[in-house]
């Protein structure tokens, strides 16, 4: 179960990724590249979602998803929740 998660957990990091450098910026246009806003607000026009913002919008959620779904796989897991659980601790007094 491990190994199924963490390889759709690698597909869609690897997608989000690509995805997201697929997308065009917010002020991509020519007059950007000239210092002109144009008509554009503070952070730019707010448009309406296309494929590629819905795309990411659900391989971000499936991200988050898997991220969560391995770490509590991987804590169940292993035995040990201490990263010192092993360790004999030894204590000294302090110097006078």
């Amino acid at each position: 179960m491990v190994i199924l998660l963490v390889i759709l957990h690698v597909i869609v990091s690897l997608f989000l990724v690509g995805v997201v450098l697929l997308q065009q910026g917010k002020s991509a246009d020519l007059a950007a590249a000239f210092g002109g806003q144009g008509s554009q607000t503070a952070f730019g026009p707010r448009g309406a979602a296309n494929l590629l913002t819905k795309l990411t919008t659900w391989s971000a959620i499936l991200f988050m998803v898997t991220s969560i779904g391995l770490t509590i796989l991987l804590s169940r897991a292993s035995g040990d929740h201490s990263v010192l659980a092993g360790h004999p601790t030894s204590q000294s007094s302090p110097k006078k």
